[in-house]
């Protein structure tokens, strides 16, 4: 059974690498051990600071969200592979979304148009009423940031 949108802890930290690990190639960026240990690293700062959220079946993790307060944007989302289509990417962004203040602007970067990594996390953001907005590149890859004006 799934569980809520909840915060993740500390112990939850290799149920959320495990998962990392199978769509890491999909992710610019956690190509190499020394970047994935710098991620999970991110990832234990984000738990501390309550911005890290998830999703569980059991003791496990099945999707992530991680945003910050500071800079006012979805940093990192990724659902498990066995769990996509089943709406739990929208669970997490309406969660994060009721976290921020109603007339704060939030913006994520995802895959360029042309790029099919970016097709199911373009409509999501788009669903959700985020815009398309600069092209930019992160992790020496092409991305597109997009803007939520509220």
């Amino acid at each position: 059974m799934l569980s809520d949108v909840c915060y993740a802890t500390e112990s939850d930290i290799n149920s959320w690498m495990n998962m990392i690990a199978l769509i890491k190639d999909n992710f610019p960026g956690l190509e190499t051990s020394e970047q994935l240990k710098s991620y999970q690293e991110t990832v234990l700062k984000n738990i501390r600071r309550e911005t890290a959220l998830c999703i569980k079946e059991g003791e496990n993790i099945v999707a992530i969200l991680i945003f910050s307060y500071k800079v006012s944007c979805l940093s990192c989302m990724a659902v498990h592979p066995d769990y996509r289509g089943l709406g739990l990417a929208s669970k997490l962004v309406e969660k994060m979304l009721s976290l921020f203040p109603e007339d704060q602007d939030i913006s994520v970067s995802t895959f360029r148009d042309n790029d099919p990594k970016g097709d199911a996390p373009r409509v999501l953001y788009k669903k959700f009423g985020f815009v398309e907005d600069e092209l930019i590149v992160e992790f020496d890859y092409p991305h597109q940031r997009f803007i939520l004006k509220r």
